[in-house]
């Protein structure tokens, strides 16, 4: 029987300031939130011979979790000192590089996407102990072909992007191929592995499923490989009741993750957890694909286009005005750097400006319909109101 190879990898993010919201307005809601993050390693241990999961976790979850306040109001719910401590066990967790404010990174200005990848690089580094992620996981899954030099440059090994985005380079690749093995992708000259979602499993495993089925499904997709096969599911980790559910037999870590940890750990089927890290080492890349830009699923829209975020006028409004105000606010950066400019008033400004600025472009805002445009708008106002301050610091009259 042919090994199966399972990647999963699980998305968890918070926007600023929405678990303080929820304390406060749906004190239960931010409790589940709260107790489907904790599960995770609790899920895991003693299980380190076979569990094996990738997590992603937003810049602005890491900084509400390590923040002391919250810590401290949480703490009778969830120790969150300890669940980052948790989290840094590298035998059955690998953390997975992102955006500090979750932004769909082929929508915003070209210059702040580093920004976001410095940005979380220098929190998660500083939680988590290390300076090294391999994996990227990029938010929302919105990738364009444009983003590899950067990611290279911030030395990811791979990216991972959704089954219906990747077509083959050259000689035509088998469904099972394109779809169960990592390939090469390049971009003006630089090259990352790409490792693909399987959509509809990870459908299944944001809805709820049982074990046996998935075993089954897994079987019956793989049948004509000749190779021992990756399949990656990839969804959120903290939203809908199938994470959330509290009773251990009722929720995914107890009544899917568990018994496929059983069957790994005796041998009784072909499925064996994996990190994409020893998949790769083990079995390299298979062949180049091109990725169209788009994203993963949400519910009612299939990611291409991202029409889920541009859908309405007040959307493209919004994300209209990120270009002209990303492009002063680094012109006015590098002018204070070109200048010499030490005036720590004046570094306050800019920095207030740029993390107003960043944080306008997290995905949310403009994902709910109309109903957070409101904050991208009211950030990007304030990011102008420093930027003003700045300017008038650099150019006194």
């Amino acid at each position: 029987m042919t090994t199966i190879h399972h990647a999963l990898v699980l998305n968890l993010h918070q926007p600023s300031g929405n678990l303080e919201h929820l304390l406060d307005e749906a004190n239960w809601e931010a409790r589940e939130i709260l107790f489907s993050m904790d599960r995770i390693p609790r899920a895991l241990w003693g299980w380190e011979d076979v569990g094996r999961v990738h997590l992603s976790l937003s810049g602005t979850l890491l900084e509400t979790l390590s923040n002391a306040a919250f810590q401290e109001r949480v703490y009778g719910m969830v120790d969150c000192g300890a669940l980052l401590w948790h989290l840094q066990n590298e035998k059955i967790i690998n953390i997975l590089g992102t955006g500090f404010y979750h932004p769909v990174l082929p929508l915003i200005p070209e210059a702040d996407r580093k920004e976001h990848l410095e940005r979380w690089k220098g929190l998660a580094g500083h939680l988590f102990w290390r300076d090294r992620f391999n994996g990227f996981w990029p938010p929302e899954m919105g990738f364009s072909m444009e983003l590899i030099p950067l990611l290279k440059r911030m030395g990811y090994r791979y990216v991972l992007v959704d089954s219906d985005h990747v077509s083959p380079v050259g000689d035509p690749m088998s469904w099972q191929d394109l779809r169960y093995r990592p390939h090469v992708a390049r971009f003006e000259g630089e090259e990352i592995v790409v490792v693909v979602r399987d959509r509809d499993l990870s459908d299944a495993q944001e809805s709820g499923m049982d074990f046996g089925w998935f075993e089954n499904e897994l079987v019956e997709r793989t049948r004509w490989c000749d190779f021992e096969p990756l399949v990656t599911t990839c969804t959120d980790g903290d939203n809908g009741g199938w994470f959330r559910n509290t009773t251990w037999g009722s929720n995914f870590w107890g009544a899917f993750y568990e018994p496929l940890m059983e069957s790994a750990r005796a041998d009784k089927g072909p499925i064996r957890p994996t990190f994409i890290d020893d998949y790769i080492d083990r079995f390299g890349t298979h062949g180049e694909v091109n990725v169209g830009t788009g994203a993963w699923n949400t519910g009612w829209h299939h990611g291409h286009g991202f029409l889920q975020w541009t859908g309405s006028e007040a959307q493209k409004a919004a994300l209209a005005r990120l270009p002209e105000i990303s492009k002063n606010i680094h012109d006015a950066r590098w002018t204070t750097y070109e200048k010499g400019l030490q005036d720590p008033a004046l570094h306050r400004e800019l920095e207030e400006a740029m993390w107003h600025l960043l944080r306008a472009e997290t995905s949310c805002n403009v994902y709910w319909g109309e109903a957070w445009v409101a904050r991208c708008e009211a950030d990007l106002d304030v990011a102008l109101s420093h930027l003003k301050q700045a300017d008038s610091l650099i150019h006194p009259e």
